[in-house]
């Protein structure tokens, strides 16, 4: 296991965000995205890192940009350090692994989420009103359950505390209806691509949520793409619609805080030695079945 990166300090570096898990660096006509190994929890970062833990985001980001690049351009330049701008030849121990060079581009101020099952926010707002995000969906569905074709449901992109859903109809009044269309249609269609591949390896994408930039009048996917940190990851073995699902993602780590009766409020409580490795685990084995050994950690 390798030492968790919790914060990255590059004095001859520009500092342009800290993220709840990413660093992000100005290099003047590009960025340099640092995936650390901070985890949240309902909205609220914890105090101890999982180790492997960005090195497992960019990774898996990084199959997913190659996979797609035929259906959608990416804001990714390369991940090889060895590229990278001189100024940052210095930090490459820290960077490998877990880091991208990437285009700027100005990003759109929606969370373009896709929902195929029945699960989170989305099965709340079933049970209130048969509705998720102002779409209607059969009556009988059970908590997992597939629903009849994916539906686009996006939310707001909040600076503190929880993104906020809404309908199409709204994201198009914030953004304009020729891009909230394009990257409706966009999503989808990505997410359809993801499920065809993931399937066969064991793993159901239950929804995603995507974000876009503009660069000129292009637009362009950005971020992170179908992760654990942003999907719902389930195993296909064991899916059985009717309640909540075994999971690839933060889940554990989240149920493992329910059951301590932890408030959701700063500050974070201490992890323990095996919430902390099993929660690694469930990282590892995502990227592990996903992406194969091309993309393994060392």
């Amino acid at each position: 296991m390798n030492p968790a990166v919790v914060e990255t300090h590059f004095s001859n570096l520009r500092l342009k965000n800290r993220g709840k898990v990413r660093d992000i660096y100005d290099l003047d006509d590009q960025l340099l995205i640092v995936a650390t190994d901070r985890i949240s929890a309902f909205d609220v970062i914890m105090n101890d890192p999982i180790p492997d833990k960005g090195k497992v985001l960019t990774q898996i980001s990084l199959f997913w940009f190659d996979m797609l690049k035929n259906l959608t351009p990416n804001h990714l330049i390369t991940a090889d350090v060895n590229a990278y701008p001189k100024e940052c030849l210095p930090h490459a121990d820290t960077l490998r692994g877990r880091s991208m060079l990437v285009k700027k581009a100005v990003a759109l101020p929606i969370e373009c989420v896709v929902r195929g099952y029945l699960s989170g926010s989305g099965w709340k707002s079933y049970q209130m009103s048969g509705e998720v995000c102002g779409i209607s969906l059969p009556p009988g569905l059970v908590e997992s359950d597939r629903l009849p074709k994916p539906i686009f449901t996006p939310s707001t992109k909040e600076e503190t505390g929880h993104d906020i859903n809404i309908d199409f109809e709204e994201a198009c009044r914030r953004i304009g209806r020729p891009i909230g269309e394009r990257i409706r249609d966009i999503s989808i269609g990505i997410y359809e691509k993801g499920v065809e591949i993931a399937a066969p390896k064991g793993i159901i994408i239950a929804d995603t949520k995507f974000e876009f930039g503009l660069i000129g009048d292009d637009i362009i996917l950005i971020d992170e793409v179908m992760t654990p940190d942003s999907s719902r990851f389930w195993p296909g073995s064991t899916y059985r619609p009717g309640g909540a699902q075994k999971s690839f993602d933060k889940q554990y780590l989240r149920d493992y805080l329910l059951s301590i009766n932890w408030n959701q409020q700063p500050p974070a409580p201490p992890l323990p030695a095996d919430v902390i490795e099993n929660t690694r685990n469930k990282y590892m084995d995502a990227l592990r079945l996903l992406a194969g050994p091309r993309y393994a950690i060392d």
